[in-house]
Formats: structure tokens, sequence, C-alpha cells
């Protein structure tokens, strides 16, 4: 049985690739005896899958799931189309080079009911013999990135307090940017104005978003990444509080271009308030890939490469996601 090994060449320290990129490696087949080869190639293939079983009835049930191939490219080490191909015993060793395509790509992705999965594979075909193949999955980071929260973040709050009396509290919360990288710190500065009679707590709290759907059917997930609790803002006072959040190293990339699921992320920045509704202000947030991102401008504020534009009780039955260092949730031939 001939011995097969494949690497690639890294693009950068994290080892991601996106649209546009040229993968390139090395195929290294070692045999112990002259062998007749009848071909072998490298393939690059992106699949995008969702599944999971809904409970219908008492006893029924059904399992939505959804596929979508985005590419498949293939390239041949050895002459194609021939009958035979003789190799002599020891090591050889085959260069390839695979282009990504272009255009709008979602980044890999592993969840609990779906994944998003680029994988390398090289095989090896003889007469009358299985085949040999060994497999790589590519961790790939999508260019596709909404331009539109580049920007600073601003929002503001009004709420009354009490039935029977005037007095209010007036939260304004303002954020660097709406988008960030892994790794990342992100600064949120809160300013209250509070003319009632309750003292009240700043809080904030990250939170990620993932949808999947699947021949109608729509399973969504929500978890809280972090939450960060600020001092205490005394009846009738003012006070401007500043959270400092780093976005954890290994956090899942926003996915805003498949079809079939979604990971979105978002602040939320709320008073709590005893015996009242707390007044909350969210703002929408982009994970990007850290090799698309500037060094903080004018500032402090993030800025970015232009981006390419782009256009009942459940089971599920992919293993369960893993988790960061700050709780969050983190194939097919």
């Amino acid at each position: 049985m001939p011995n097969l090994t494949l690497t690639y060449d890294a693009l950068n320290e994290e080892r991601t690739f996106s649209e546009g990129d040229t993968l390139t490696g090395t195929v290294t087949m070692c045999l112990k005896k002259d062998m007749k080869v009848k071909s072998l190639f490298v393939k690059l293939k992106a699949d995008a899958n969702v599944r999971w079983t809904e409970e219908i009835g008492d006893e029924a049930y059904y399992i939505p799931n959804a596929h979508r191939r985005y590419f498949k490219l293939k390239q041949f080490l050895l002459p194609e189309n021939t009958k035979d191909t003789e190799i002599s015993k020891g090591n050889h060793s085959y260069k390839f080079s695979i282009n990504i395509p272009s255009g709008s790509l979602p980044s890999s992705f592993h969840g609990a009911h779906g994944r998003i999965v680029y994988r390398l594979e090289a095989k090896l075909s003889r007469s009358w013999r299985l085949d040999s193949n060994v497999k790589q999955e590519i961790n790939f980071a999508s260019k596709a990135i909404s331009s539109l929260l580049m920007t600073r973040q601003v929002g503001q709050v009004d709420k009354d307090i009490g039935i029977f009396s005037k007095r209010s509290v007036h939260m304004e919360v303002f954020v660097e940017s709406g988008v960030y990288a892994p790794g990342q710190t992100v600064a949120v500065i809160v300013k209250v104005k509070n003319t009632s009679s309750k003292d009240m707590t700043p809080k904030f709290s990250l939170n990620q978003y993932v949808t999947y759907s699947a021949q109608g059917f729509t399973k969504f997930d929500c978890y809280e990444i972090c939450k960060l609790v600020g001092e205490v803002i005394e009846k009738k006072s003012e006070k401007t509080v500043t959270f400092a959040l780093k976005i954890p190293p290994d956090m899942i990339l926003s996915i805003q271009n498949c079809e079939m699921l979604s990971v979105e992320y978002d602040f939320k920045v709320y008073l709590d308030i005893s015996f009242a509704t707390d007044p909350e202000i969210n703002f929408p947030l982009v994970i990007a890939p850290s090799g698309f991102m500037l060094n903080p401008g004018p500032g402090g504020m993030n800025q970015l490469y232009p981006p390419v534009a782009y256009g009942g009780p459940s089971n599920s039955d992919f293993p369960p996601p893993a988790a960061c260092s700050q709780p969050a949730p983190h194939q097919q031939a």
C-alpha cells in the first residue's frame, strides 16, 4: 500500500485562505516497490450542510436538511486519461497550485446543526486496487464583509421611572466601531444622567446568534459570549462608565452570505433597575478576519480594507459545538 501525504503552504500566521487566493502545496508518495498508477490528483471543494431533527407530534420525527456545494476544483498530478503510469519505488513529490474562486464565499464554520467546510484531498487510483487518499480541512476566512458598520456607533435612550413621577434616566452609548477582529479590544463609553430616585447598574453583554434554515424550517441558537457589570449609578446623579472587552481570539467569524446558515453578533448595553423595565441599546457587530484589519486610525477607530461586495424539542445530528475562552459555541465527502 503506498504511503500518501499532503501538505499545503500557509499564507499567514492564522493559516487562513480567502476568495481569490492561490493554494499551493505538495503531495508526497512513498513506494516500497515499482507500481502502476492509474491517476493521481488533488481536489479542493467547499460545502455547506445543515441538518437537525424535529419532533412532530408524540412519536413522529422529521429531519430538515440542506446542502450546497460552492465549488469543486481538481488538478491532476499525473497525466490524465492514461491507462497506467509506471512509478519506480522510492519517494516522489508533486507540487500543486489551485486558485480559489473570487466572489462571495462564506467563512468556515462548525456548529451544533450545520457546518461550512473547505476540504483539500489527494487521491491515488490504481487498477484493481482500492484508492488511497488523504484529506485536510483548510480554514477559510471570507472577505465578504458589510461596510455599513465601520464607523463609530452611537445610540441613546430615555426612560421615565415611576408611574406618578416625571423623573427619568437618559443614557448615551458610544462604540468606536461595529467591526472587530478576534483578539481586538472593544471600548464602550456609557454616559448616564439619572434624575430618578432609584439606583441603577450599567451592564454590557456580547451575544452571538446562529440561524439555520432548511426546507422551510428554521433553527435558532443564541449564546451570551460574555457579560460585564459597571459601577452603580446612584439616584439623582450623572456618571460616565467605560467598558473594555477583548474579543476572544477564537471567536467565530460573522457569516452573512450563506442562505442556509448565518452567524451574527450584537452588543447590548442596558441599565439594571430594580422593579422597572431596563432601558437598553443594541448595536450590531461584525467579526471580521484579522488579516483585513488596519491599525487604528485617528481617534482609535478601527478601519478595514475596502470590502468585497456580496450579493418543538430537537436533537442535533452533529456533535456539540466546542466552547471558546468565554462561553460560546464555537463533513461531508
